[in-house]
């Protein structure tokens, strides 16, 4: 088996668990070490962090649940991985070619605002590279398969985070 077919078959594995699911869990491990290492909140004097997180997360829901609203409505897939039976390119994607995972970051950042937890933030930086090294490139993939000249031209115009 080629390395590309083997990577494949990790990333059909690894995408066997939701992406918003890969948020809460590694938002859990993040809270976990919050609690285990630094009891208390992260900044607990600075109180504009709670209503600038809920702002935040607020923002995140909403561009999250529009990108996943336009999948539903042009009735094509939200499942990473799965073909694609339309070529969005309205609406949020006008701007990110991926505003459900920009929005899940916002949202996440939101709710360690929320909180004022530290550790959560830290570890972010580990779902965006899965994001960008496994799940996204098989979406493209599949996009480029589907798609082809269409999405080339997409991918050309509008930047896959912002």
């Amino acid at each position: 088996m080629s390395d590309r077919g083997q990577n494949g078959k990790l990333a059909r594995t690894l995408l066997r668990v939701p992406v918003p699911w890969v948020f809460v869990l590694t938002y859990l491990v993040g809270a976990g070490l919050e609690v285990a290492f630094h009891p208390g909140a992260f900044m607990r004097d600075y109180k504009f962090l709670t209503p600038t997180g809920a702002v935040v997360f607020v923002l995140g829901s909403v561009v999250a649940g529009w990108g996943w609203l336009i999948f539903r409505l042009a009735r094509t897939t939200r499942v990473p991985g799965e073909t694609s039976t339309t070529l969005v390119t309205w609406g949020p994607y006008r701007f990110t070619r991926n505003p459900m995972y920009v929005g899940l970051v916002l949202a996440y950042l939101g709710e360690a605002g929320i909180l004022h937890q530290v550790a959560p933030v830290i570890l972010l930086p580990l779902t965006i590279t899965y994001l960008n090294w496994v799940v996204i490139p098989l979406e493209e993939e599949r996009l480029h398969e589907v798609f082809g000249a269409g999405y080339e031209r997409y991918g050309n115009r509008v930047r896959r985070w912002i």
